[in-house]
């Protein structure tokens, strides 16, 4: 039987991307993922209920020039569509334990922008006008990215 792995998410950057350069001169820029997610618990037959929310943090890797293009134009709370993969890294810390990780190693990106017409573009076209204004994010109540006008439609996503 064959193997999958691929990660498909959308939310907000929990940080600026930082970009550094492995030894061997690669660039390599690590940023903080946020996914929001909404449900509710209780009510007759998925009606009503208590409202909640749920956040997951993630580590996302993105090697060479998209990297560098995310850090180029996006910043702390900024949303972003990421397609990639899943990356499990063992290490020993400083005191000789294992230590361990599960991340997501990026492969493409879409810029993700709060009014239609703006971003979209996919692995390092400016997604706005040069000089312009940066458009604010859509978000819901809680501060979190719900997707309600975003560049990327349920039909766009291969799953």
């Amino acid at each position: 039987m064959g193997n999958f792995n691929k990660v498909f998410l959308m939310g907000n950057l929990t940080r600026d991307p930082e970009v550094r350069a492995t030894a061997g001169g690669q660039s390599v820029t690590a940023l903080g993922l946020a996914v929001n997610r909404t449900f509710y618990v209780g009510g007759q037959g998925g009606q009503g209920g208590e409202k909640r929310e749920e956040t997951t943090f993630v580590d996302v890797d993105f090697w060479g020039r998209r990297g560098e293009a995310i850090a180029q134009y996006l910043h702390k709370g900024d949303p972003i569509f990421i397609e990639g993969r899943l990356t499990f890294r063992t290490w020993d810390d400083k005191d000789g334990n294992k230590r361990s990780k599960l991340s997501v190693t990026g492969e493409d990106f879409q810029f993700v922008s709060g009014r239609r017409g703006e971003g979209g573009g996919s692995g390092g076209g400016s997604p706005r006008a040069a000089g312009g204004n940066r458009p604010a994010p859509a978000q819901s109540e809680s501060g979190g990215f719900d997707g309600g006008d975003a560049d990327v439609g349920f039909d766009e996503v291969p799953f």
